[in-house]
């Protein structure tokens, strides 16, 4: 092996390790007693360990580009690895508490691996044939893993979003093939070239068809049907990896292609993405505001977020401040969003709002998990999302987007509305307990979930902390 064969080998430590973690898991599992298959969550959680320190050595080894100019080693990939590999060490906690003893555990955490390659491939690629291929990497693990309890709720879900993603799918290499004849090139720098004089027509097909395409991985409008659908009839663990891990692969994805080859099109993209930054954040919201079933709330919440992330999307290029605008956000989602979920997956009888109020009486700490876990959603300091949102926001201000700005802002005082039908029955819950009877025996509590939730609760604040120190430190 050549030296520089080897250092290029390097740059992928983290993938290498999250594959290595997957296949040697699967050996694992098939020589495991199934009651005994907790090893292979053990081995999972190591090679993501390995993955996170990997990657936030790599931070510090600046930019690259490897493999005939095919993946970019940088500070947007540096975030998704570390984001993608802590929210699926968070996922495998979960699914444990799901899924132990299940016949085929083993299978539930390969899957989770294989799906965080996928989308640490959509942030990484630099090449529109890397950028399809992981594109399917990201998805079909994921229409297993949708269907995994194999009831009807389930299996509807599962269906839906493989006809779904198979349909996107199919607009997304339409719109490869659509660069391609444009160009006759796949890698992004040469397609920066090439686009700036390209045929008009078939250059807006070529974005449109690759916005569909990362614009379905991230739940975006308008290509969001599948989220409510698919998250409230999955397990709370699924749910969480769904609408956290592939979204931020894919945001990543969405703003290297409106820096790079889109920068120079003559097609407005940076109009295209605004708009649906602001559909997004606006119909996840309003569709929120009816849910009483936490998975479903969540679920359009996780809408609402694309249309923050693509804010900053919308002027990747435009600002210097937009890649750690990016970073800070796509970190304090990833925490908050797999906290949020884990609330619901502690209490796994509780299908409503009122069921979750009732389940956590005598339970405070919970409840105060869960309030940071909203409201850090919400963007209110000192949570990291807080600190993430303010960047994007004075990025997108940065790059001449004000009106984006306003709808913003006025679409995150709105969402705090639904939040807070959450959180308003949870504090009466918990405050109303004066007068113990045979009625108020609290329901069970699955403790693996409850220790994810503070968690995440602790590391979203100390994280936003972090955060705010060295914004105003710089």
């Amino acid at each position: 092996m050549t030296g520089s064969r080897a250092t290029e080998l390097l740059a992928l430590l983290p993938e290498i390790l999250l594959l290595a973690g997957a296949v040697g898991g699967l050996l694992l599992g098939l020589w495991t007693p199934q009651r005994r298959q907790g090893r292979v969550a053990v081995l999972t959680l190591t090679a993501l360990g390995g993955a996170a320190a990997a990657a936030a050595a790599g931070l510090a080894g600046g930019d690259r580009v490897v493999f005939s100019g095919t993946w970019t080693v940088d500070a947007v990939t540096g975030v998704v690895r570390l984001s993608v590999a802590l929210a699926t060490a968070g996922f495998v906690v979960l699914a444990r508490a799901r899924f132990a003893g299940h016949p085929r555990e083993t299978e539930v955490y390969v899957l989770g691996l294989l799906g965080a390659i996928g989308a640490s491939a959509l942030a990484a690629s630099s090449d529109l044939l890397l950028l399809a291929a992981a594109y399917l990497l990201a998805s079909v693990p994921l229409y297993a893993l949708a269907g995994f309890v194999k009831d009807a709720r389930a299996v509807e879900a599962s269906l839906k979003y493989y006809l779904m993603g198979a349909l996107v799918g199919v607009l997304m290499l339409v719109g490869v093939a659509a660069l391609v004849l444009a160009t006759g090139r796949t890698g992004y720098a040469a397609l920066a070239v090439g686009l700036a004089e390209a045929p008009r027509g078939l250059t807006a097909v070529g974005v449109l068809g690759l916005l569909a395409g990362v614009a379905f991985k991230a739940g975006a409008v308008p290509v969001h049907f599948w989220v409510p659908d698919v998250t409230a009839g999955t397990t709370p663990a699924v749910g969480a990896f769904l609408t956290t891990v592939p979204k931020v692969g894919a945001v990543a994805a969405a703003f290297r292609l409106l820096a790079e080859p889109f920068a120079q099109v003559a097609v407005d993209v940076t109009l295209v993405v605004a708009l649906l930054a602001a559909a997004s954040m606006t119909l996840g919201n309003l569709a929120a505001f009816r849910q009483d079933d936490p998975l479903r709330l969540l679920a359009y919440s996780a809408i609402s977020q694309v249309g923050y992330l693509f804010m900053v999307v919308a002027v990747a290029g435009r600002t210097d401040v937009a890649v750690p605008a990016l970073a800070v956000y796509l970190v304090g989602y990833a925490v908050t969003n797999v906290g949020a979920f884990a609330a619901v997956a502690a209490l796994p009888g509780a299908r409503t709002i009122s069921d979750w109020a009732t389940g956590v009486r005598h339970r405070p700490w919970v409840v105060l998990s869960l309030t940071v876990a909203l409201l850090g959603l919400v963007g209110t300091p000192p949570t990291v999302v807080f600190v993430g949102k303010l960047a994007v926001f004075t990025a997108t201000g940065d790059g001449g987007l004000m009106w984006l700005v306003v709808v913003g802002a006025v679409n995150t005082v709105a969402s705090l509305f639904y939040y807070l039908r959450w959180l308003a029955p949870a504090f009466r819950a918990v405050t109303e307990q004066a007068a113990p009877g045979p009625r108020d025996v609290p329901a069970p509590l699955t403790m693996a979930p409850a220790a994810v939730l503070h968690c995440s609760a602790a590391g979203a604040v100390v994280l936003g902390i972090a955060a705010g120190r060295v914004a105003l430190l710089g």
